[in-house]
């Protein structure tokens, strides 16, 4: 796996990682969705064409809600990215 280029999950299963595309595709699914929607999971794993399943879907949102938590509560610092323009 190559650095940035994938998220990894905490399913059992052999396809716990998650690709760029497939990451995509859930961002995607679950806006057009909304956090509210009735069997949300399962409406956005169909939306990922079954690439992944409900609980993986489920758990990968669980762990994204996990680390936005965790760098607002300062736990993990927040990233210092590299910018570029007059303001550097």
């Amino acid at each position: 796996m190559s650095s940035g280029s994938s998220s990894r999950s905490t399913s059992p299963s052999s396809d716990s990682d998650w690709s760029k595309k497939e990451n995509k595709m859930f961002e995607e699914a679950l806006a057009y969705y909304g956090e509210g929607a009735p069997n949300l999971w399962e409406k956005v794993a169909s939306a990922m064409g079954g690439t992944k399943s409900a609980e993986e879907v489920r758990r990968h949102f669980q762990i994204l809600i996990d680390d936005v938590n965790n760098i607002e509560y300062g736990r993990i610092p927040f990233p210092k990215y590299k910018t570029q323009g007059f303001w550097t």
